[in-house]
């Protein structure tokens, strides 16, 4: 069977947690594609276009961020040149025990999809140490980066006035099935395969889930699968059934039934709807 697979990229060399770099000044469009298990802040403080991020379509106004989590299908259309500057993370950059602090920042920031900025208030001196401090690579590079890291979250979180929030717990049994939906998920449809891959109970995984969410993990797995098959329905060529084996449901039919279940049409009528 010959289909088209959305593709996933990754601009982090093997063994690399961390890397930061100024964005290509080229008008270019992107094919939809998808990041692999790193988080991306892009910022740009010039450019005119869009930006698109799974089903939102954002017209560029720079200054601004935008923050894409892993998995997240996005691409993007300029018809200007824009600058700034891109930063990738993965999880294990950070030290669990003694960031605790930064990690938090970390997510909550990643609360947003865009932020924009003021002239006055984008931080591009910010940007410019670190990316000094990348390319000097040199003892203690990495604690200034993360000091510099820690105050560039802090100048966002400042910005969109989050100060007031509590802090997200890192690595909480929500927080890791999240990870495991944008990696495992299509391959695992089940509440009971991502609860033995988490080392709990179902019944732990609902509750964790129905705390952050209010939903129940069955759920956020079905809204996950819906994701993916409506970024496969819109982006690509394949047909229904195609889109149903890649999803890794046993046949077309369930595919369908599962998809009209949630959606209230049939994969068909999804994709003639914007494709009229």
């Amino acid at each position: 069977m010959s289909v088209t697979l959305i593709d996933t990229k990754s601009k982090l060399e093997q063994g690399l947690l961390f890397k930061i770099s100024r964005f290509k000044e080229v008008i270019k469009k992107t094919k939809p594609h998808k990041h692999d298990e790193y988080y991306e802040l892009v910022f740009l403080s010039e450019g005119q276009g869009f930006h698109s991020i799974d089903a939102t379509r954002f017209i560029i106004s720079a200054p601004e961020v935008y923050l894409l989590k892993p998995g997240e299908l996005h691409y993007w259309q300029f018809t200007s040149i824009p600058k700034g500057f891109v930063v990738m993370v993965k999880d294990d950059e950070f030290n669990l025990l003694r960031e605790g602090n930064l990690i938090d920042s970390f997510n909550r920031v990643f609360e947003h999809k865009r932020i924009v900025f003021s002239d006055a208030n984008f931080p591009e001196n910010l940007l410019e140490d670190i990316f000094a401090e990348f390319q000097r690579n040199a003892a203690y590079s990495k604690d200034i980066i993360h000091g510099l890291l820690y105050a560039l979250l802090g100048r966002l979180l400042q910005y969109v006035q989050l100060d007031g929030e509590q802090p997200v717990m890192p690595q909480s049994v929500y927080e890791r099935f999240v990870h495991l939906l944008v990696t495992d998920c299509p391959r695992l449809h089940k509440v009971n395969q991502f609860a033995e891959l988490l080392h709990t109970t179902p019944q732990n995984l609902n509750a964790a889930c129905r705390k952050q969410r209010g939903k129940s993990a069955s759920e956020l797995v079905s809204g996950r699968l819906l994701l993916e098959a409506k970024r496969y329905i819109l982006h690509t060529d394949n047909t229904i059934s195609e889109v149903a084996h890649i999803l890794s449901f046993t046949d077309a039919s369930n595919f369908v039934k599962f998809f009209k279940r949630l959606e209230g049409v049939t994969p068909i009528q999804f994709r003639e709807q914007y494709f009229q």
